[in-house]
């Protein structure tokens, strides 16, 4: 994207902390030459779009409360509802109703890419002013179309009164005295205060099998992450931004280590104990906050040693803080079982793989990397922090010019220059929590760039999330862009001069690079979509080396994978960081209020890849939307089943593919990747073993695991609690497994019925609804229209097929959760007082059906009321039944099961209707398959999370547990 021009040596740096002028700090004269990209000279990319006025009205999904309103905020007619409402309310600056509030895009957009402009001309990074705008157009662009963005930190706080905080993660320190420990316990504060998450090492700190000074016995760290949680605790239900995220790590020869880990294995008996015994232990229950160490994810950093110990079966010494001499020897084999045993158990400790991570150290000199922020992607020194950005991925997707598909891999390395010389400069101009994290953040410079939408891509493009070829695809991009990044990192070393830590570690920083470029050159080709990846990626390695040797580098560190939580939303993505999908069926906003279940656009993109044609491509992605997994989908290959794997479902991927996709991607990261390995509540304590063990061997930086249903501190799942109490030890017989088919039950010749007259847009029509004499509806008849038209003709089939269904046993309340709020036109006002407006004409059909046939309760759940229910709704505050409808007449529709002989056990219910109930993707993906998400309810909206990495992220409202 860009070039530079060459000045005199470079003389004398500024001190850190204090960031100056180019000219004052001595630097070479020059800058960078900014390229277009995206935009036109002449053309602001404001006026290159369609801008729309909306409304932005949140609500609390558990008592209907009104979060957030403002009204007429104005965004891209392309953006969706959801990432427009997100924004409105998470980054729109200024207090809502007054002359200061942000109501534009624009102006948020402005707010942030010029103050980085005008940081950039200050400090020397631009050749010209020409140079400067064209690098404001490409940003200001490049955030419209949601080609990428910045971590919400930046959005929050760039360009306001507040302090400039642009970073969101933070590596803290302790030390073994009581000052620095309420050090850390104040630092922490102030971070979770500020909406950000840190994490630290407690190693430092000695045992509980140590001596004091004084003589006493020592208190261990454990003790102190008591204080430290209750802390976190307090904070988050004070209403910050967003939940307290902290990580806690401790050595894995530390003497205390065996009590660090059984921690939360512990509080979780004591919440089996306690809901046994009537309290209520939920997140977000009344009672979960008297449990201990729940705000932190914690994680055991082992080394090479420990693991080869492991191996071979030997023992491993756990060491005095002190004075290092070995206290006691332990089975390194058993203190790994105690891992896996907690860590199936209650999803704690993670690992992390100590040696693995040095090996990649740009700046050992400096110190070690101990610690890790708390979603376990950034990782450098202590007291230090890293400002993140994220690219979509799906935004590089293009057709070549034979019509195939083809990842645009030129495009990408120049918007990742963009992104790479706008994160600098954001140090330029940041402030932090604590000064020992600004001094050594700016001087070490450490950046962490990203992308989100990996799942998506991979499934667009064909690829299965757990092959060969998907893993190839991933690992070129992240090849690339970390490249790319570092060929640009060396670039701007020779315009402002490299990091302030540069020259003790220039030999250590090379040898990595050195070690990013040979990963790279023996990294495998697989398909005509990675090799030009891998072949650009190459190219900007050689000219890393290159450049690097000669100029220095401006960052020690340059790219991470995070969660990409509520800017991934932002940015209307469908999957987060390096995750899969989460499932093939998605919960949509809809313009004007209400939801619907869509298939992800993906799905066709993968199918016309992978050579199906545009009618099959119909029938497989309507097999989907009933079903929620292709298995069994009309004409669609068994071998082509893996494509479209999901994080849940069906077709599951395996833990193991979560851990080598990691596998593909972290050689060609500087930091690491957030994510957790999702294991099935079939999982063993051995399987979590395997899992840690193979993480390591593969070269993985760090990873943790959840194995489904195992906490029971949760919201509860889909699956009726019924379910859990039948687990138990005894082996039970194997019974015979019985099919049962529905029978139709045929109305007799004679049967009551109603015919309904009504009117829907100004289109006339009349419906038919003919009851069993005892036993509820049975059929339908609607006419429309004149006989042989093909609205007639619809209307016929169509009634055909539900009186079909109500005569095999498909409950009535089903048909009405799938066919109420369905909008087409003809849609608006009605001649009947009961149903005013209607989105449509089958929405018409269905609430009158509901208010005619289904008892009270029933339809009063799908929120369908008569005119009088609703009046004595607004004068009492409450429904009641309309008592004016003739009951004897109409036998009540109930769900209906086919007759079958007395003998036999009835079939399984019909499935629940999700529309109904879900209020988002992870809650419809959880009525699908019957399983439960592991996310605790959003503290802002009141919907369920959905893992983003290692975190969480609340597709409602944006709030996250992290730090992305």
């Amino acid at each position: 994207m860009t070039e530079t021009t060459s000045g005199p040596a470079r003389g004398s740096r500024a001190k850190a902390g204090k960031p100056e002028k180019a000219e004052k700090a001595g630097r070479p004269a020059g800058g960078l030459r900014v390229e277009r990209i995206h935009t036109t000279p002449g053309v602001h990319p404001y006026d290159e779009v369609v801008w729309e006025r909306r409304d932005v009205v949140m609500t609390n999904w558990r008592d209907g409360s009104v979060n957030f309103e403002q009204r007429g905020v104005e965004f891209p007619e392309f953006w969706s509802v959801n990432a427009a409402n997100i924004v409105t309310s998470k980054y729109f600056r200024g207090a809502v109703g007054t002359p200061q509030r942000e109501t534009s895009l624009k102006q948020l957009i402005d707010r942030v890419v010029k103050t980085y402009r005008a940081a950039g001309e200050e400090h020397g990074y631009f050749a010209s002013p020409a140079d400067a705008e064209i690098f404001e157009h490409e940003l200001a662009y490049a955030v419209l179309h949601q080609v990428f963005s910045f971590n919400s930190p930046v959005w929050f706080n760039v360009g306001t009164q507040q302090p400039q905080q642009v970073s969101a993660c933070f590596i803290l320190s302790v030390d073994d005295s009581m000052e620095s420990i309420l050090d850390w316990y104040k630092e922490e504060g102030m971070i979770f205060k500020g909406g950000s998450g840190a994490g630290l090492n407690l190693s430092r700190i000695r045992s509980s099998k140590e001596l004091l000074s004084s003589g006493g016995n020592a208190s261990g760290p454990v003790s102190f992450m008591r204080g430290a949680d209750a802390s976190a605790g307090t904070i988050k239900s004070g209403g910050a931004t967003r939940r307290a995220a902290k990580m806690v790590v401790l050595d894995v020869d530390h003497p205390d280590i065996e009590a660090f880990i059984e921690t939360k294995v512990k509080e979780e008996e004591k919440i089996r104990a306690l809901r046994d015994a009537g309290f209520d232990m939920d997140l977000g229950g009344d009672d979960i906050t008297s449990v201990q160490y729940q705000n932190a994810n914690n994680s055991v950093r082992v080394n090479d040693a420990f693991m080869k110990a492991v191996e071979s079966g030997s023992k491993f010494g756990l060491r005095a803080r002190m004075t290092g001499e070995v206290l006691e020897e332990v089975d390194a084999r058993a203190l790994f079982r105690k891992m896996a045993e907690a860590a199936h158990v209650c999803a704690d400790p993670g690992i992390q793989y100590d040696d693995t991570i040095n090996h990649w150290h740009t700046s050992p000199e400096s110190g070690r990397i101990s610690a890790s922020n708390p979603c376990s992607e950034y990782m450098h020194l202590d007291n230090s922090s890293c400002n993140l950005a994220s690219l979509n991925l799906m935004k590089f997707l293009r057709d070549d010019a034979e019509g195939n598909q083809a990842f645009d891999a030129e495009r990408f390395a120049k918007v990742v220059e963009l992104v790479i010389t706008a994160m600098d400069i954001s140090i330029c101009f940041a402030d932090f929590p604590t000064a020992k994290i600004g001094e050594t953040t700016r001087a070490f410079r450490q950046l962490g760039i990203g992308y989100a939408n990996l799942g998506a891509l991979l499934m667009a493009t064909g690829h299965a999330y757990d092959s060969d070829g998907g893993r190839a695809l991933a690992g070129a991009i992240t090849s690339l862009m970390t490249g790319t990044s570092y060929r640009r990192s060396a670039e701007l070393a020779a315009t402002v001069g490299p990091y302030e830590g540069y020259a003790r570690n220039s030999s250590a920083h090379n040898r990595v690079m050195k070690q990013h470029a040979e990963a790279n050159d023996s990294a495998r080709r697989m398909d005509d979509l990675d090799t030009p990846v891998w072949a650009a990626a190459t190219e900007a390695w050689q000219d890393v080396l290159r450049l690097g040797k000669k100029n220095g580098f401006r960052n020690a560190q340059a790219s991470v994978l995070a969660p990409t939580g509520t800017i991934g939303l932002m940015m209307d993505c469908d999957t987060t960081g390096v995750e899969p999908d989460l499932a093939l069926v998605k919960f949509k906003k809809l313009v004007g209020g209400g939801s619907m279940q869509i298939v992800n656009n993906t799905v066709p993109k993968a199918l016309k890849r992978l050579g199906y044609q545009d009618e099959q491509v119909e029938a497989i992605v309507a097999h989907i939307a009933d079903h929620g997994n292709v298995v069994d989908a009309p004409g669609l290959k068994p071998e082509h089943y893996e494509v479209f794997d999901c994080a849940m479902g069906e077709r599951a991927i395996s833990p193991m593919g979560h851990v080598r996709m990691m596998a593909a991607a972290q050689p060609f990261l500087s930091g690491a990747i957030s994510k957790t390995v999702n294991m099935p509540s079939s999982s063993t304590v051995e399987d979590v073993e395997e899992i840690y063990l193979q993480g390591w061997k593969l070269g993985t930086k760090a990873l943790a695991v959840y194995v489904e249903n195992s906490k029971v501190g949760q919201p509860l799942s889909a699956k009726k609690k019924d379910d859990a109490k039948a687990d138990t030890t005894e082996e039970k017989p194997v019974e015979k497994v019985i099919e049962y088919r529905p029978v139709r039950r045929r109305l007799p010749k004679g049967r009551p019925g109603i015919t309904t007259s009504f009117t829907v847009g100004g289109a006339e029509g009349y419906m038919t609804a003919n009851s069993y004499p005892d036993d509820g509806l049975g059929e339908v008849f609607l006419k429309m229209s004149k006989q042989g038209s093909t609205l007639a003709g619809m209307m016929d089939a169509f009634s055909i097929a539900v009186s079909v269904g109500l005569q095999y046993g498909v409950p009535l309340e089903t048909y009405v959760s799938k066919f109420t709020n369905m909008r087409f036109e003809p849609a608006g006002m009605t001649d009947d007082p009961d149903v005013r407006m209607a989105q449509s004409i089958v929405d018409y059909i269905f609430r009158r059906l509901a208010l005619d046939f289904l008892p009270f309760e029933t339809r009063s759940a799908l929120g369908i009321h008569s005119a009088a229910e609703r009046e004595r709704h607004l004068e009492t505050g409450s429904y009641e039944p309309d008592d004016d409808l003739d009951v004897e007449s109409l036998a009540q529709s109930a769900p209906r099961r086919a007759e079958q002989p007395p003998a036999a056990p009835q079939p399984p219910e019909a499935e629940a209707p999700a529309p109904a109930a879900a209020h988002n993707s992870t809650e419809l993906a959880e009525m699908q398959f019957g399983l439960n998400a592991d996310a605790p309810l959003c503290f802002s909206c009141g919907t369920k999370m959905r893992r983003a990495g290692s975190c969480y992220l609340c597709e409602g409202c944006g709030s996250t547990s992290g730090c992305s």
